[in-house]
């Protein structure tokens, strides 16, 4: 399975003071590590899902995915600021340093919390709810190793995210 490494979140999040929802993530996979940007892994299913759902051409570059997330309203971050990991695997996080989440809360004006995925949740619950004061709506995640979910069952469930924004 490979080795604990001790992993920090390099890049911040994406939010303007537009932000109505914020989609929190567990931690970067070593491909969004090396990227600097979130979800770069080409099988997760995040970009092709948000494109579906807001009825947008697949944004390719990070630039573009900046900008349809804030056009659209999204703020984008993790709940992990560093951890031991072994890869990219959610469920061998250990050692967590969770962010500062005041700093999305203070900047925009987030009307709602979704976490892509059980990990993200139940790492929000642990480490950052009493602080925010703000229960998290928890998603499926866009993982390819969420392989029991078909892209049109993750646009079915991801749909509540419309109504938000």
């Amino acid at each position: 399975m490979g080795e604990y490494q001790h992993a920090e979140h390099a890049f911040g999040p994406v939010c303007d003071g537009a932000s109505e929802i914020l989609i929190l993530g567990s931690f970067p996979s070593v491909k969004s590590r090396e990227a600097s940007f979130y979800y770069h892994h080409p099988q997760n299913r995040f970009w092709r899902l948000l494109s579906l759902l807001y009825e947008e051409n697949f944004p390719q570059s990070i630039e573009e995915r900046r900008a349809f997330l804030l056009r659209r309203h999204i703020a984008l971050w993790d709940v992990i600021e560093s951890c031991d990991i072994i890869g990219s695997s959610d469920t061998s996080i250990r050692n967590v340093r969770p962010v500062d989440l005041g700093e999305i809360l203070n900047r925009a004006s987030i009307r709602k919390i979704y976490g892509n995925g059980t990990k993200a949740c139940q790492l929000y619950r642990r480490y950052c709810e009493k602080a925010c004061g703000r229960p998290i709506h928890p998603l499926p995640s866009t993982s390819p190793a969420n392989a029991a979910w078909s892209l049109e069952r993750l646009r079915e469930a991801w749909a509540c995210i419309l109504e938000t924004n």
